[in-house]
């Protein structure tokens, strides 16, 4: 059996967490977590440490936060470490060449779709809003590039055709951690043969915005109904509803051509709004009222009057 690697683990984010459990579950020794410095959150704006650092915190591993990696003194850091290996999960900021070829068997990456699609910061979110089939994870050979390295290992998962991009985030982190193990095992004893990307291939999957999340209801239902699912829970779809904003969620192709114009309600009633788009209708069984939290459409219709033949986003 060969002797447990020393791993340095580098990731913020709740998608990160799964794969910080699987390694800590395993062989091998995570030496130090490297994550994002705190950040002010909330309406107090209270400091909160991010979730890789709780859990790291709980397991009494050593932590870092350095603003930035490109510091001589994060590299020598890192050497004290003498890390074998380098496993990044979203950790927010790009590697220097330096810190990636300091350990021996360089770094990986676990990332949330099947490269080279969907390389950025939301693959996950856009793989729904395009209305992927399927998608997966990758782990990466990190280089000095945007998730350019060569591919060591795939697992491809189909897309529920009702499915969230917040259901599909939980369901990809728990498998990134348990295809991150894997690969390390494979990694160990050569069992893994890098292939380069097909960089022609390539997409990008860039930031989400709020103002990404405002309907034009002029787009096919089908559409429609993969950008509401894709940005639930973040930013959230929504519109304007007599001058008032409601986030849409939990959609509904409806085969039906209406002849209202398009975001005009055709009927409201305890199955949803039913809303004409640019080719057949969309029902929205879940809604928010501004200020209000999120409810089906039977318990938000009790409470406020929406009218057929309104228009959403006039």
């Amino acid at each position: 059996m060969s002797a447990p690697l020393r791993i340095v683990f580098m990731g913020t984010p709740d998608f990160a967490v799964p794969s910080l459990k699987a390694l800590l579950a395993g062989p091998d020794r995570v030496v130090a977590v490297v994550c994002q410095p705190d950040k002010a959150r909330g309406r107090g704006k209270v400091m909160s440490p991010p979730p890789v650092k709780v859990e790291a915190q709980q397991h009494g591993l050593p932590v870092l936060q350095p603003a930035s990696v490109r510091t001589e003194t994060v590299l020598e850091q890192m050497r004290q470490l003498a890390p074998d290996l380098l496993v990044v999960v979203a950790y927010g900021k790009i590697l220097p060449p330096a810190l990636l070829a300091l350990p021996r068997l360089g770094a990986i990456n676990v990332h949330g779709s099947l490269l080279p699609k969907y390389r950025g910061a939301a693959p996950i979110q856009w793989a729904v809003i395009n209305g992927e089939a399927e998608t997966g994870i990758t782990i990466m050979q990190m280089d000095a590039g945007m998730d350019t390295g060569d591919i060591l290992m795939t697992t491809a998962v189909p897309i529920g055709p009702q499915e969230t991009a917040g259901e599909l985030f939980d369901r990809l982190a728990r498998l990134g951690g348990d295809t991150l193990v894997g690969a390390i095992e494979r990694l160990k004893t050569g069992q893994l043969a890098p292939q380069p990307q097909d960089h022609a291939l390539a997409s990008l999957a860039p930031m989400l915005t709020k103002e990404m999340g405002l309907v034009d209801w002029q787009l096919p239902a089908r559409s429609l109904h993969s950008l509401i699912r894709g940005l639930d829970p973040w930013p959230s779809a929504y519109g304007f509803i007599d001058g008032r904003r409601f986030r849409f969620f939990d959609p509904e192709v409806v085969p039906v051509r209406a002849t209202e114009p398009p975001g005009t309600i055709c009927r409201a009633d305890s199955q949803g709004l039913l809303v004409a788009t640019g080719d057949d209708c969309l029902r929205i069984r879940s809604l928010q009222p501004e200020g209000k939290k999120r409810m089906d459409a039977a318990t938000c219709l009790r409470g406020t009057r929406i009218v057929p033949g309104t228009v959403i986003n006039p």
